[in-house]
C-alpha cells in the first residue's frame, strides 16, 4: 500500500495560490490545477480567453519573448505556454483560443451532407 501524499507536499502552489488571491483578486480568474502528480506546480489555464493570460503574464512580469507559441488539433487551437518560479515553485500558464475557420470553409458535417 502506498503512503498517500501530505498536502504539505503541494506547500509551494497552494502559498502561491494564497498570494495570488489576494495581490491579484482583480485579475480575470483562470481554471487552476494542483495535483498529486506535479504536486509543486501550480498551473493556471485560459480558455478562450487571451486578454486573461496576456494580463497574468504581465501581472507575473513574464516577458512576451519567453511564451511559447504552437497550434493543435488540426490547426483550429492556438496554445500559448509560459513559465515563471512563484513561492519557491513553478507556476505554468496555459491559454487554448479557438482559431477560427477561414470564409468560405466548409465542416466536416457540411461536406458529408
Amino acid at each position: 500500500m502506498n503512503t498517500p501524499m501530505p498536502l504539505s507536499a503541494m506547500a509551494a502552489p497552494l502559498m502561491a495560490l494564497h498570494i495570488f488571491a489576494d495581490e491579484y483578486r482583480h485579475l480575470p480568474a483562470p481554471w487552476v490545477t494542483i495535483s498529486t502528480i506535479y504536486p509543486n506546480l501550480l498551473e493556471l489555464s485560459f480558455h478562450d480567453d487571451a486578454d486573461g493570460f496576456e494580463i497574468w503574464c504581465e501581472a507575473l512580469r513574464i516577458r512576451p519573448g519567453a511564451v511559447r507559441h504552437s497550434v493543435q488539433r488540426d490547426g483550429r487551437t492556438s496554445v500559448m505556454k509560459a513559465e515563471t518560479n512563484y513561492s519557491g515553485g513553478p507556476v505554468k500558464l496555459i491559454c487554448f483560443t479557438t482559431i477560427p475557420a477561414p470564409e468560405g470553409t466548409r465542416s466536416r458535417s457540411e461536406v458529408g451532407s
